[in-house]
């Protein structure tokens, strides 16, 4: 089924399921979706607004170019989603426990979300960048963070030894993150 140009206002769709198809251009405001079974669906230049979308199932789920804003997505496997194309930006989400694992994330925008316990394990983040992000306890681990920008983000810690982090930026007093693993004392 081909959806088009719609809007979802409102909608419980854990009691009335969503159709199985291809979305584009479509809005879907303050729904929903909490645990519901997206696999298959495919989003294309779509908006999620103040949506919760925790523990839905992403098997071969295609998000391109989606902007999420407001969206509480918890325990998502994005890792799951069908790779071609992928792309989306996320402003003001909750993202905790959110597994990112292996995932092509070139130029992805985060922007005033928390990220907590987020599995950014071998991920490419190259020019990526987080605005006023709370990564405490987000895992980085050979991830690409190449040109990233995490300048006004917190609570991070990544090991330059185990990340690509060649032209990142970072600022103080949150670049001590970089120094976890050293347990060292910096006053």
């Amino acid at each position: 089924m081909y959806i088009e140009d719609k809007k979802f206002e409102n909608i419980n769709f854990t009691k009335e399921p969503l159709t199985k198809g291809n979305y584009e251009y479509c809005t879907f405001n303050g729904c929903n979706m909490h645990g519901i079974d997206l696999s298959d669906v495919s989003f294309l230049e779509c908006n999620f607004v103040d949506c919760d979308m925790s523990l839905s199932k992403l098997q071969n789920t295609a998000f391109r170019d989606v902007k999420f804003k407001g969206t509480k997505m918890l325990g998502l496997n994005f890792d799951d989603c069908n790779t071609f194309g992928l792309s989306f930006s996320f402003s003001e989400c909750l993202l905790d426990n959110t597994s990112f694992y292996k995932l092509k994330l070139k130029k992805t925008k985060f922007q005033g979300c928390r990220l907590s316990g987020v599995d950014f394990t071998e991920s490419d983040l190259t020019s990526s960048v987080f605005v006023d992000c709370d990564l405490q306890g987000a895992v980085f681990q050979n991830s690409i963070l190449e040109k990233a920008d995490l300048t006004t983000s917190y609570n991070y810690s990544i090991d330059p030894e185990q990340n690509r982090i060649k032209k990142a930026k970072f600022s103080l007093p949150a670049v001590t993150g970089l120094l976890t693993k050293y347990d060292i004392v910096i006053k």
